[in-house]
C-alpha cells in the first residue's frame, strides 16, 4: 500500500517529567485546510482500494435488500392523538405519524425533508403535559448541538423562533408555560473539538426569546458539573436536578414548583452513586439508586426529609441488575439475568403482581407509559429475531402481538447459545455465539467478535441487519459481556475502570483465544470490532495482541488515551479511564495502553479499516486521524491500514440508512476480502432463493 504522505511535527509534552511526542498533532485541528486536504487524501487511497473489493456491491444490494421492510415504533398517546414512528424500509430516517380514534394515519413529521440527504435528524420529541405542544430537536450532520423547535402539535404551525447551541440536554414541560432544558455555552475555537465542562440548565418561557430563558442551576464554579439534567415529575409537583462530573455518579437536588420561590432541597451532595427519582406519589418519592447496592433497589422517602438516612427499602436488592419503569399506575422491574430479561409487575405499594411472560430468551424493552393508560407496550428481540412489538394488558397481564416484521431473513436457520469462559485473572465472563445451525467446527468459519466493556453499558441480546448478512455468509457473531458493562452491576463496572482497565482488554483477548481454542475460527479468520470505548477496546488489543486476529475494526475510537479528556466533553470519562493528569501511576498505565502511543515499528498489525465521522464530536475524529497516521508509517507486511471518513456524520445516532448501507458493505467487504474470500462465502443468490418471510 502507498499511503498519502503524513508530516510530522515538532510537539512534546512533558508529563510527570517524562516527555511524550504527539508528531501528529497538527490534525486536531477540524478546521485547518491542510487537515481537510489529508482526509481526502486518505479517503481517495482508502476508496480506491474498497474498489477493488469484488464482492463489495453484492454485498451493498444485499443490505439495500434486506434492509428494505417496515419498521414501526411503539405507539404513544398525546392530546387525544395516537403518535408512533414509521420508516417504509430504505427512508434515511424515520417518519412520525399520528392518528385520531379509527382514522387513518397521517404524516406528522417527516425528518426526510429536513435535507436533501437525510443529514439533519430528528433527535427528542417532547410533547406538553397536556399533549397540546411540542418542543423537538434536531441534529445537523451527526453533530451533539441540538436545535429545538416549538410547535402547535394540533396545527403543527410553528410558535417562535428555534432555541440554538443546546447539547446533552433532556427536554421537560412544565405545565403548558415552558421546558427546562441543559447546555453549555459555545466554546472558543472549534465547536466540534473545543472543550465543553460547564453545564448548565434552564427554564424557557413559552413565547419569550432564549436570550431571556432563566439560568435555573449551574453556571458558578462551587457548582461546576458537566452534565446536568433536569425534568419536572408527571404530576408538575416537583423539578429534579440531576448533576454530575462524570458519566457515573450524580449528585440530586428537589425543588417543590407548588410553593413559590421554594429552594433547592438536597438529597445526595456526594456523586458517589447513580441515583434518580422515578416515581412520586403526592410527596413520596421512588428512587432508584446503587448507593449501598451495587445491583440496585428501589427506595422511597418524604420530600420533606429525603437523604439517605430516610430512605425505606421498596423493591430490595438482588442478585441481578434492576433497571425499573413505570406506567399505568404499575411499576416494572426489568432485571438482566446474564444478559437476558426478565420483568416482573409491582404496585406502588410494593406488592408483587407478576411475572411478565416474554417470547424467548432476550431483550425486552419498554413498559413505560401514562398513569392513566390502559395498556403499555414492549419490545423483544435477540440476536436472530427481529425487534416486535407486544401489547400488555397490565391488569390481567397478558400479552399479544402488536406489530410484528416482515423481513427476508431465514431465522429458523440460526441459533444462539451462551457460553462462559475464563478471563487471564481467572474471571468468569459470559458472551453468546449466533451463527447457522449445525455449522462445522473447523476453525475457518469468518468470525466478528464484537466488544464494548465500558460505562455501565451492557451488551443485551438484539437484532442488527448488519449482522444479519454477516450470519448470511456462513460467519459467526460473538458478544462477550465483558468487565466494564453493567451487566453484572457497579461492581462488574469498577472492575474495568482506571487502573483496572486492562481487564477489560484481557476478557476480550480471552474470548478470541476461546473461539480460536475450541475450532469457532483461526486468527487468519477473526475479526474485531467496537466503536467509541470499544474502538479503544479494539485499538488496545490490536496493539498488545497483533498476533490475535486478521482484522482490526475500531470505529469513532477513544485512541489518545493522554489528551482524550482535552476535546468537548471527554473531561466527563474520568470516571472510566482517569486522565494522564491525576498523577503520574495514573499516566503510566494510560500510556501503557493507550492505542496511540503503542505503535511501534516493525509489526505485522492486523488489515485495519478505521471508521469516522467529520462531525463527531463526542469523540473527535482527531483520535482515528492521528492513529490512522501512526499505523500506516510503522506497519510492516501487506496488510493494509486504511481510514473511512463519513462527511456530515457524527458518533452515529441520526446517521442517514443510506450512508449506513454503504459503510457496513464497505467493513464487510474489507474484512471478508482480508480473510482471503474472493467471492463470498455464500452467494447472495442462494440467501435469496432460501429466504423465509417472518
Amino acid at each position: 500500500m502507498k499511503y498519502p504522505k503524513t508530516k510530522t511535527v515538532d510537539v512534546v509534552d512533558t508529563y510527570f517529567g517524562i516527555d511524550v511526542k504527539d508528531p501528529y498533532r497538527w490534525l486536531e485541528d477540524d478546521r485547518s485546510t491542510e487537515t481537510e486536504a489529508w482526509v481526502k487524501a486518505q479517503n481517495k487511497t482508502t476508496f480506491d482500494y474498497l474498489n477493488t473489493i469484488p464482492f463489495r456491491n453484492e454485498l451493498k444490494n444485499r443490505l439495500s435488500h434486506l434492509w428494505n421492510y417496515e419498521k414501526i415504533g411503539a405507539p404513544s398517546i398525546e392530546g387525544g392523538y395516537t403518535y408512533f414512528s414509521k420508516n417504509d424500509g430504505l427512508q434515511n430516517q424515520s417518519v412520525i405519524y399520528r392518528k385520531k380514534g379509527e382514522n387513518s394515519a397521517e404524516i406528522f413529521l417527516d425528518p426526510n425533508t429536513f435535507s436533501k440527504d437525510g443529514t439533519i435528524s430528528l433527535d427528542e420529541l417532547s410533547f406538553s403535559k397536556s399533549g397540546k405542544l411540542l418542543a423537538y430537536s434536531i441534529s445537523e450532520g451527526g453533530s451533539d448541538w441540538r436545535k429545538v423547535i416549538i410547535i402547535d402539535a394540533e396545527t403543527k404551525a410553528s410558535l417562535e423562533d428555534p432555541l440554538k447551541d443546546i447539547k446533552f440536554s433532556t427536554i421537560s414541560w412544565y405545565k403548558d408555560e415552558g421546558f427546562y432544558y441543559s447546555s453549555y455555552d459555545k466554546p472558543v475555537g472549534s465547536e466540534l473539538s473545543a472543550k465543553t465542562d460547564q453545564h448548565k440548565v434552564y427554564y424557557h418561557k413559552l413565547g419569550t426569546s432564549q436570550k431571556e430563558d432563566a439560568l435555573v442551576y449551574g453556571g458558578t464554579q462551587e457548582q461546576k458539573h458537566r452534565y446536568i439534567n433536569a425534568h419536572v415529575t408527571r404530576d408538575n409537583r416537583f423539578l429534579i436536578i440531576i448533576p454530575r462530573i462524570s458519566t457515573s455518579g450524580n449528585k440530586l437536588l428537589i425543588k417543590d414548583l407548588s410553593v413559590a420561590d421554594s429552594d433547592f432541597i438536597t438529597i445526595l451532595n456526594e456523586d458517589y452513586s447513580d441515583t434518580f427519582v422515578i416515581h412520586n406519589e403526592g410527596s413520596t418519592l421512588f428512587l432508584v439508586t446503587n448507593l449501598d447496592a451495587p445491583n440496585r433497589r428501589i427506595v422511597k422517602v418524604e420530600a420533606s426529609n429525603p437523604t439517605p438516612e430516610h430512605w425505606e427499602d421498596f423493591i430490595a436488592e438482588t442478585n441481578c441488575v434492576l433497571t425499573p419503569t413505570k406506567g399505568s399506575g404499575y411499576l416494572f422491574a426489568h432485571y438482566m439475568i446474564d444478559a437476558i430479561s426478565q420483568v416482573k409487575q409491582y404496585d406502588w405499594r410494593g406488592n408483587f403482581i407478576r411475572d411478565i411472560e416474554l417470547p424467548g430468551l432476550g431483550t425486552a424493552s419498554g413498559f413505560s407509559g401514562k398513569k392513566e393508560a390502559s395498556k403499555l407496550y414492549f419490545s423483544f428481540t435477540n440476536y436472530k429475531t427481529p425487534a416486535s412489538i407486544f401489547e400488555l394488558n397490565p391488569e390481567t397481564g397478558d400479552t399479544k402481538t402488536y406489530w410484528q416484521p416482515c423481513i427476508n431473513f431465514n431465522l429458523e436457520q440460526y441459533e444462539s447459545k451462551q457460553v462462559f469462559y475464563t478471563s487471564k485473572d481467572g474471571t468468569k465472563v459470559p458472551m453468546l455465539i449466533t451463527s447457522k445451525k449445525g455449522i462445522e467446527l473447523h476453525g475457518k468459519n469468518p468470525t466478528m467478535l464484537y466488544g464494548y466493556g465500558g460505562f455501565n453499558i451492557s451488551l443485551t441480546p438484539a437484532f442488527s441487519i448488519t449482522n444479519a448478512i454477516w450470519l448470511e455468509q456462513g460467519g459467526i457473531l460473538a458478544v462477550p459481556n465483558l468487565r466494564g458493562g453493567g451487566e453484572y452491576g457497579r461492581e462488574w463496572h469498577d472492575a474495568g475502570t482506571q487502573l483496572r482497565k486492562q481487564n477489560v482488554f484481557d476478557d476480550f483477548i480471552a474470548a478470541a483465544e476461546y473461539l480460536i481454542n475450541n475450532n469457532y475460527t483461526s486468527s487468519e479468520y477473526l475479526a474485531l470490532r467496537g466503536g467509541s470505548n470499544g474502538g479503544l477496546l479494539v485499538g488496545a488489543v490490536m496493539t498488545q495482541r497483533p498476533d490475535l486476529a486478521k482484522v482490526a475494526l475500531p470505529a469513532v475510537g477513544v485512541l489518545d488515551m493522554l489528551r482524550y479528556h482535552t476535546f468537548t466533553a471527554g473531561a466527563g470519562w474520568a470516571y472510566d479511564y482517569g486522565t494522564s493528569e491525576d498523577n503520574k501511576t495514573m499516566f503510566e498505565y494510560l500510556k501503557n495502553y493507550s492505542p496511540l502511543h503503542n505503535v511501534k515499528s516493525g509489526i505485522k498489525y492486523p488489515a485495519t479499516l478505521i471508521t469516522t465521522g467529520d462531525h463527531d464530536d463526542r469523540v473527535v475524529p482527531a483520535h482515528s486521524f492521528k492513529f490512522a497516521a501512526e499505523l500506516q508509517s510503522k506497519q510492516t507486511g501487506n496488510s493494509p491500514t486504511l481510514i473511512r471518513v463519513e462527511t456530515d456524520a457524527g458518533h452515529g445516532a441520526g446517521t442517514p440508512v443510506s450512508k449506513t448501507i454503504e459503510e457496513y458493505a464497505d467493513i464487510f467487504g474489507f474484512t471478508l476480502y482480508n480473510m482471503g474470500f474472493k467471492t463470498l462465502p455464500n452467494s447472495i443468490e442462494e440467501n435469496l432463493e432460501n429466504v423465509s418471510t417472518l
